[in-house]
């Protein structure tokens, strides 16, 4: 495997033709593919090495070495989720180009404003911190956890939509006349409803970050339970971290990961890594159970302010959450603190930039421009400090919804307030493989699958999608040809593949294939083939939608139309 290192120029707004084969050098971790050394397989056939999580000697500002990109599985199996195209894992060959997009601000954002009494004590204050956005199928409710107020004792509030656009603030008996559901002094808090749990009084779990001592700034991470995600009971508290540190369930391995800040001399604010399979006994550990994991590094923008821009970025934040076939990453990038920051209302410059796992430790992350980033316009809701919710996105219908909190700015007086706004992109829309007026190809490594009917999302109103199937020796199996594909002309982010001559993919059912797509005037984001013709991709949904039952996507195409 013939390494290659990229410059910072290389990688922001990276568009790449034909990426197989690359990788950069970076904070590597033994991994072994096959062997003795080899632990737990995963679904999608990588091969743990038996340390697991691997033991970083240390970190460094070298861009993480991804094993599974270097040593891909001789076969993958993809009845998990639909699959992306964020790196070449799936890919043997291509001459379509490889185009990474980023989301959009919704015209009315912020859609969350500080304006009830108890989130104006000081400055304006209804940011997500963390917390979380998630849809509840239970009451088919869009819920947002919030900060409110900024000013000391920070409570936890939560907010209800019918349509994750209009929010209310519906008053609960925890404190009378309010929605805070938390009345107790937090920094970062991270909240998760949890479709797994057999315990109802458990389903949602909420961990704050709690001052033992406020004054010396002792954190510890305190954990709590609610069936209702309104009352709470603790259950657990971690020994002394530092704030903003954050949890996620990792679904793929059925693991919850804390994420830990910690702080390194060179690197400055970073992540360590904890994981357990229960929850609440994860929530307490040993020093031996924490290991080093990931930090900002020398392919992470700085801040274009000229006076600021030698500073080196740090990590701030990273949140996750399972989406289909991948863990997504969201990575709050720091990019160093005004000239004049200490005044009122000049707030610390962080940006949102995407990373994607599919072994939920090594991150591969090729572009780095800021996915939801700021706007330093006197007046802009997201001035500075842009960072992640928990859950990470919400699937609604053709859409994927982030919700990102943003701290404003106005120099004349103390009146900036925190808000949280909403950034969307195209479902699946991280990144396509796109071609031009010249038919382009994309031929699969070998593939296994156990369903039978192959979907795909894409955009070609003004082109042509084809598919055929390819044995393992390269030849086409009949009747899946490129002479019997029936030509795709659409922009939908799912619709079905069909040959003449057959009417699903039963008889390859099992076997090790290939797909080869041929895209004239078109972009590719997705395939996958799943076991009903409703196309349900039985991936992973990330904070759930409208329309879906539980954390998986069994629904398929009839999600669309609730």
């Amino acid at each position: 495997m013939t390494k290659k290192n990229f410059s910072r120029r290389d990688f922001i707004g990276l568009t790449t033709v034909g990426l197989v084969g690359m990788a950069v050098s970076s904070n590597a971790s033994l991994f072994s593919v096959t062997g003795k050394k080899s632990g737990e397989l995963l679904y999608n056939g990588i091969q743990l090495p038996r340390q697991w999580p691997p033991r970083l000697e240390n970190l460094t500002r070298e861009p993480m070495t991804v094993p599974y990109l270097e040593n891909p599985p001789a076969v993958i199996p993809i009845d998990i989720g639909r699959q992306l195209f964020v790196d070449d894992f799936l890919i043997s060959h291509t001459t379509l180009t490889r185009r990474y997009h980023t989301a959009e601000y919704h015209p009315d954002s912020p859609v969350l404003r500080p304006d009830k009494p108890w989130e104006i004590k000081g400055q304006p204050c209804a940011m997500a911190f963390s917390d979380g956005a998630w849809y509840d199928p239970s009451d088919r409710l869009f819920k947002l956890w919030y900060m409110a107020p900024i000013e000391k004792p920070r409570a936890t509030c939560l907010a209800i939509s019918q349509d994750g656009l209009q929010w209310e603030r519906p008053g609960f008996d925890v404190v009378a006349g309010t929605n805070k559901v938390l009345d107790l002094h937090r920094d970062s808090v991270i909240v998760w409803l949890d479709h797994n749990e057999k315990n109802p009084n458990r389903r949602f779990k909420l961990w704050c970050c709690t001052y033992a001592n406020v004054t010396k700034g002792q954190t510890h991470l305190t954990m709590f339970v609610s069936p209702d995600g309104i009352h709470w009971t603790e259950v657990a508290k971690s020994p002394k971290i530092l704030d903003r540190t954050t949890v996620f369930y990792n679904p793929f391995r059925k693991v919850w990961v804390y994420s830990l800040k910690s702080n390194y001399p060179g690197l400055g604010r970073s992540r360590d890594y904890r994981e357990h399979h229960d929850a609440i006994t994860g929530t307490n550990w040993n020093t031996d159970e924490v290991f080093k994991w990931t930090c900002a590094d020398n392919l992470d923008p700085h801040n274009p302010n000229p006076q600021l821009a030698q500073i080196e970025p740090e990590l701030y934040n990273l949140d996750a959450v399972g989406y289909e076939s991948i863990m997504l990453g969201m990575f709050s990038i720091w990019q160093g603190d005004p000239k004049d920051k200490g005044k009122p209302g000049v707030p610390k410059r962080n940006e949102v930039l995407l990373g994607y796992s599919r072994d939920g430790f090594h991150w591969h992350r090729p572009d780095r421009r800021p996915f939801a980033g700021v706007n330093e316009t006197e007046g802009a809701w997201n001035w500075g400090n842009v960072q992640s919710v928990g859950g990470c996105c919400l699937v609604v219908g053709d859409k994927l919804y982030f919700y990102v909190s943003g701290r404003g700015r106005q120099d004349d007086k103390r009146s900036n307030f925190l808000s949280t706004g909403l950034a969307i992109l195209r479902r699946d829309g991280f990144a396509s493989m796109d071609a031009g007026n010249e038919q382009g190809s994309l031929t699969t490594r070998s593939i296994r699958f156990k369903g039978k009917h192959l979907f795909v999302n894409a955009t070609t109103p003004k082109g042509e999608l084809l598919v055929e199937v390819l044995d393992s020796k390269g030849q086409v199996i009949e009747p899946f040809s490129l002479a019997n594909c029936l030509p795709i002309v659409t922009d939908k982010t799912l619709v079905a593949v069909k040959w003449k001559g057959s009417n699903d993919m039963a008889a390859i059912s099992g076997k090790n294939v290939k797909f080869r797509f041929f895209l004239r005037n078109g972009s590719l984001y997705a395939f996958w083939v799943s076991p009903e013709v409703t196309g349900a991709s039985h991936g992973y949904v990330a904070a759930g939608g409208p329309g879906f039952t539980k954390s998986t996507d069994n629904m398929g195409i009839t999600a669309y139309t609730v």
